[in-house]
């Protein structure tokens, strides 16, 4: 099955500064990519590049095998795009403003008009329908901007924060719309939300200074996290040493650190060697120790934690 979306060493300078370079991904059908990195990264040039909005100093994008710069017609026909801010015609409606997507598209007449109401149904647009677009919330705006962007049932879709300005039940509402898009579609998703990478991605790519830096799902970027997979243990401070004697003898462990103190309980943590598992190890430990354990439970890594791990803070490094 081909890739829908495909981009080669993309690169993209503005004077001296590298804002994108040499990125390379493909979408394969089905898949919803998330697109992540600080501000800067150049997340957005990308996907003006990939869209054709923005031409590449050098490298490539095809949208369902169509050249975005030599054959942009037949690539754009094929793509819902939904960039930054979302503009529109702030004196239009919503209404107005689908119609008028939906004659640029090519629609006539009853279909038209089938496509448009089709838009307002999965963005929830009704009750705004005929207010000045430049009236409405950003939330409403946003559902605007999505609207036009799946109007013709593309096979392609990349979105620039879909659920900017939203709140948390037109967030849930987005994000179903996604999934349930993203049958037979290849969907970019750019985010600051980390927690809509594990909502809607089933992969993820996170870029820092025009380059990716990892790329995987949700789970591959957890288990980067220096504490996935360790077991937090609560006892008694009285038998805290045996157990972390207990536990040291495991050469799966790596080391047993101690978080904090309260009530007269010790908070351990046992962290493993090189991602191994080590929940039955910390299990058969305390069951020879016969110590009695107040809290057990494995912790899972924090994509906040594994983002700021793999991405750099410096502002003065060519950010763009």
């Amino acid at each position: 099955m081909p890739a829908l979306i495909e981009a080669d060493a993309l690169k993209k300078s503005f004077g001296n500064i590298k804002a994108v370079n040499g990125i390379s991904l493909t979408v394969m059908p089905g898949e919803v990519l998330g697109f992540l990195g600080p501000n800067g990264a150049g997340k957005s040039t990308t996907m003006k590049m990939i869209t054709g909005f923005l031409e590449p100093d050098s490298g490539t994008a095809r949208i369902t095998g169509y050249d975005v710069q030599e054959q942009p017609l037949a690539a754009k026909a094929h793509l819902g795009y939904l960039p930054e801010g979302a503009p529109a015609y702030a004196e239009m409606t919503p209404a107005k403003f689908l119609r008028f997507i939906a004659a640029i598209r090519g629609f006539r007449g009853a279909e038209a008009q089938r496509r448009v109401d089709a838009a307002v149904d999965k963005t929830g647009l009704h009750s705004v329908l005929h207010q000045n677009i430049e009236t409405l919330s950003k939330g409403y705006k946003r559902r605007v901007g999505i609207a036009q962007a799946i109007l013709h049932d593309p096979q392609v879709l990349i979105m620039d924060e879909p659920t900017d300005g939203l709140d948390p039940n037109q967030k849930h509402q987005v994000r179903e719309l996604i999934r349930d898009m993203a049958r037979d579609k290849a969907i970019i998703v750019s985010t600051h939300i980390l927690e809509e990478v594990e909502a809607v991605c089933t992969r993820a790519v996170v870029i820092d200074k025009g380059r990716i830096v990892a790329d995987g799902t949700a789970e591959d970027l957890r288990q980067r996290a220096p504490n996935h997979g360790a077991v937090a243990i609560r006892v008694a401070t009285d038998q805290a040493e045996i157990v972390m004697q207990a536990l040291q003898r495991f050469p799966s462990i790596a080391t047993v650190e101690t978080l904090g103190k309260a009530n007269g309980h010790l908070h351990l943590r046992a962290l493993p060697k090189n991602g191994m598992s080590i929940a039955a190890e910390v299990t058969q430990a305390i069951r020879e120790s016969a110590i009695v354990v107040e809290e057990i439970y494995v912790e899972r890594g924090k994509l906040d934690d594994v983002f700021r791990q793999i991405t750099t803070s410096d502002q003065g490094g060519g950010h763009a």
